[in-house]
């Protein structure tokens, strides 16, 4: 009788256990499970890019920053521009976006509202692709375009040192914190590449991502450096920035994480704050920078969410701005571990 009540103690603790992970998601997510989701995500991806070799955000909008988020989530993948399941895809959006390319060095086109983010998500994706190109004629091509496109880089950047939606002769020099973040990205991956980026650029960038922390980090980024109170994506976003530029030890850095643990950390449930998916997409680099017991229980959270979320076609559709947006924001999370992918290594 002893025995039998032990046994059905056990028993209740065991499903009390485990309801509660699976209520916080902290259930691991198999492996069979991640590779099912993950392929179908990027089937999905594959079968949706147009002739053209483009992706595109809801109503058509945003080409260029959609075709390069799509391509970064197949370059994940282990895929190349050369071999691979998804080659003819990478290779197909890889001519897209250098014939997307202007004479001025804009990855995109002047008719996009928010073409700096086009810019940088091309110019990003590009960035992985060149140190995989075996074809010799591409490869010069795709250095030409890139050493433009930096060299654009430098001219959109504002007196302040950040970047806007447009250059900073179209905007009248307005900035604001996700956009140079995105190209902070863009310029540390031409770099890893083998592309000459002026070490001035980067260090104006970072000075300004230190002028937008709100009491050193511990109240996060604000909106730009004329206001608008700690964001947790843009705090996320600007870690990972920091570290893509090499600053690890970064004074603002142990804040910073402090307070996107506090507001990013709850996966369940933090919604209201809006822009899920971006933060994320940033925080998820910074928790798998860090390693360890940080990552493993950040992984099991972000991945119990995301792989419940899947669509039944493969898809992600949470995102006002499209499935494109977030299931390349998914997959590309989902895919950290495989190292495919430089401007993500630790």
């Amino acid at each position: 009788m002893k025995d039998i009540k032990i046994n059905f103690f056990m028993f209740i603790l065991f499903l009390v256990f485990n309801l509660t992970f699976n209520n916080y998601g902290l259930a691991q997510v198999s492996d069979t499970e991640l590779k099912r989701v993950v392929t179908r995500g990027l089937d999905w991806l594959a079968t949706t890019q147009s002739r053209r070799g483009s992706w595109e955000a809801a109503n058509g909008t945003y080409p260029s920053a959609m075709t390069g988020m799509a391509g970064i989530a197949l370059l994940a993948e282990g895929s190349t521009a050369t071999q691979g399941k998804y080659s003819e895809n990478i290779r197909a959006a890889v001519n897209f976006l250098i014939k997307q390319a202007r004479s001025n060095g804009l990855v995109g086109t002047e008719n996009d509202d928010r073409y700096t983010y086009g810019h940088g998500f091309g110019l990003l994706f590009l960035s992985q692709v060149l140190g995989e190109e075996e074809d010799d004629k591409q490869r010069i091509e795709l250095i030409d375009v890139m050493t433009k496109a930096v060299k654009f880089c430098g001219q959109a950047q504002t007196k302040a040192g950040g970047w806007g939606y447009v250059s900073a002769k179209d905007g009248n020099d307005f900035d604001e914190g996700s956009t140079t973040i995105t190209q902070v990205q863009a310029l540390r991956g031409c770099r890893n590449a083998g592309i000459i980026v002026p070490k001035e650029i980067i260090d104006k960038a970072i000075a300004y991502i230190h002028r937008c922390s709100i009491r050193g980090g511990a109240d996060g980024i604000q909106y730009n450096i004329q206001g608008g109170g700690g964001r947790p994506p843009i705090s996320a976003a600007a870690i990972a920035c920091l570290f893509n530029a090499g600053e690890y030890d970064d004074k603002f850095v142990p804040n910073l994480i402090k307070y996107c643990d506090k507001n990013l950390g709850n996966i369940a449930s933090n919604n209201d704050y809006g822009h899920w998916h971006y933060a994320h997409y940033y925080f998820a680099q910074v928790k798998y920078r860090q390693g360890g017991k940080e990552w493993k229980e950040y992984r099991d959270k972000i991945y119990n969410r995301i792989i419940k979320e899947a669509g039944e076609d493969g898809s992600w559709g949470q995102s006002y701005i499209g499935k494109v947006y977030t299931t390349a924001i998914n997959l590309t999370i989902l895919q950290l571990e495989n190292g495919a992918l430089p401007i993500y290594m630790r």
